[in-house]
């Protein structure tokens, strides 16, 4: 090789190389440029979600002055002769009116959950003297769509069929005297639809004095017990599946003032003396507890630390402006706020590389179980949330960095969503005034409670630091008793309540 030839190859390797400089400083540029806008986007998530103690108190204390508003706009006239400012934005219902459970019930009681378009079959046997309920076995059946949108009789025929069936599969000590039969009903963000079950819900709630729709849907179901020959009576009629969560807390503690379902949706229950609600001062001659639903999920109040991602959302579901507080801390939406989150940067900051990920883009796709799952991820290298990625978005080459904005992204939306809802926890027992002066327990049922561990920390920690250490000792929270849908069997043993799901 001449000189001339080694000084061209030379000049050439040296261009080569300057050329390749060029371009991985300009890669690692590029990189660091979006590695500082997903960091500006995930702070300033971080920043609007915040809940310090601060803005907790003034959560609660809206949510009481809530309450307070709603127990007194008494009847429809003056709801609608209430402005927005003084009636709040709860429409609390008034839903048993009765005697709990003492804790001395006994026997074998029936119950059944709805839970969208399930069935849940539940039996237990309640031992008296506070002893924990035993024997519980339970059965989950999908409803045809011809039957949730069918007739009251159809949907009444099609659960006593069950039953048969049910008791068939599970025989017990079965003796003719007539036993006790519960119905709840969970809530989901799904809209089933204005068939049988979901009719009866909106139509019970339409008339403060006509519960003709409700004394319906009970006479429908004994009687088609009874042409099934069940020895099954339904002594109440349908309530939230609270309700009956806070039925199952009072047979085991006589303090038990109050209950939360934190699940797909959300909602609270809690105990009202008759006397603090002016409309049944006359009704009812002597003292007598009433359980009032709050319906907390329509709960609004400027104090809650709405997003841009809340906002979006919020527009673009079937029920925009409604259910504010149930968006931000249930699990149908949790998920989805995380999704959100995600496409933001994944748009703006590619975190998932230069494609956008073309699942990322679906609505709802992600459920409040796999963002769990990934949050409380505590490999090193983030394979769950790895996993995941592959599983849910189609992401098949994420790197450490990215899973690691993912697990934080969770964590901001986990940890607002449980210390909102211990501050409505708060505000419940503040409106009772209980806080200063007695123990209260409260009972939280639901699956975001039950299996979200860092949700519950959170959840519990926010009551803590609220209410501090001379405090605290008055709030306690336990999980329900019997699992899932249980809070029938209670319900059931509340043979001589009436419900009344009326507007308070």
């Amino acid at each position: 090789m001449t000189r001339k030839e080694v000084v061209v190859a030379v000049t050439a390797t040296t261009v080569t190389a300057v050329a390749a400089a060029i371009l991985i400083g300009q890669w690692l540029r590029r990189k660091e440029r979006r590695r500082k806008h997903t960091q500006r986007i995930l702070k300033k998530f971080a920043r609007e979600c915040a809940t310090p103690v601060s803005k907790l108190w003034a959560v609660a204390e809206d949510l009481a002055a809530d309450m307070a508003a709603s127990l007194a706009a008494t009847t429809a006239a003056s709801l609608a002769a209430t402005t927005a400012e003084s009636s709040g934005s709860l429409n609390m219902l008034v839903s048993f009116a009765g005697s709990l459970p003492s804790g001395d019930e006994k026997g074998v009681h029936y119950g059944v959950n709805l839970r969208g378009k399930e069935l849940l079959l539940v039996r237990g046997t309640l031992g008296g003297n506070e002893e924990p309920i035993s024997d519980v076995q339970k059965q989950e059946i999908p409803i045809p769509d011809n039957v949730l949108n069918g007739s009251f009789k159809g949907m009444c025929d099609y659960i006593s069929l069950e039953l048969v069936k049910y008791l068939g599969m599970n025989p017990g000590e079965e003796t003719e005297k007539m036993k006790n039969f519960g119905f709840t009903l969970t809530r989901t963000v799904e809209e089933i639809g204005s068939g049988s079950i979901s009719g009866l819900q909106k139509k019970s709630l339409v008339d403060v004095n006509d519960d003709t729709v409700l004394k319906e849907f009970v006479n429908d179901m004994n009687e088609s017990l009874d042409r099934h020959g069940l020895k099954i009576r339904m002594n109440t009629t349908l309530v939230d599946d609270t309700i009956g969560v806070l039925a199952g807390g009072r047979y085991y503690h006589k303090d038990t003032v109050a209950a939360v379902t934190l699940g797909m949706g959300t909602n609270a229950a809690y105990i009202e003396q008759a006397q603090e609600i002016s409309k049944w001062k006359s009704a009812i001659p002597e003292p007598q507890e009433l359980v009032i639903s709050t319906e907390w999920g329509d709960f609004r109040s400027c104090h809650l630390p709405v997003t841009e991602f809340d906002a979006s959302l919020d527009a673009e579901s079937f029920n925009p402006g409604s259910r504010v507080f149930e968006k931000m801390v249930s699990g149908g939406y949790l998920g989805e706020i995380v999704r959100r989150v995600l496409l933001r940067m994944s748009q703006e900051s590619a975190l998932f590389g230069d494609t956008l990920p073309p699942k990322l883009k679906i609505p709802y796709i992600l459920g409040s179980p796999d963002m769990a799952a990934m949050h409380q991820d505590i490999s090193e290298e983030r394979e769950i949330v790895n996993k995941k990625l592959k599983e849910v978005f189609g992401i098949m080459d994420s790197t450490i960095a990215a899973r690691e904005v993912v697990v934080e992204v969770c964590d901001v939306v986990a940890e607002r969503a449980a210390r909102v809802a211990g501050a409505g926890i708060v505000g419940m027992i503040k409106k009772l005034g209980r806080l200063e002066k007695k123990m209260s327990i409260v009972i939280v049922e639901g699956g975001l409670y039950d299996h979200y561990r860092v949700f519950r920390n959170y959840l519990h920690s926010s009551v803590w630091e609220m209410l501090g250490d001379e405090l605290s000792d008055h709030v306690v929270i336990e999980h329900s008793h019997g699992g899932s849908g249980a809070g029938a069997l209670f319900f059931a043993a509340c043979g001589n309540g009436s419900n009344q799901d009326s507007k308070s």
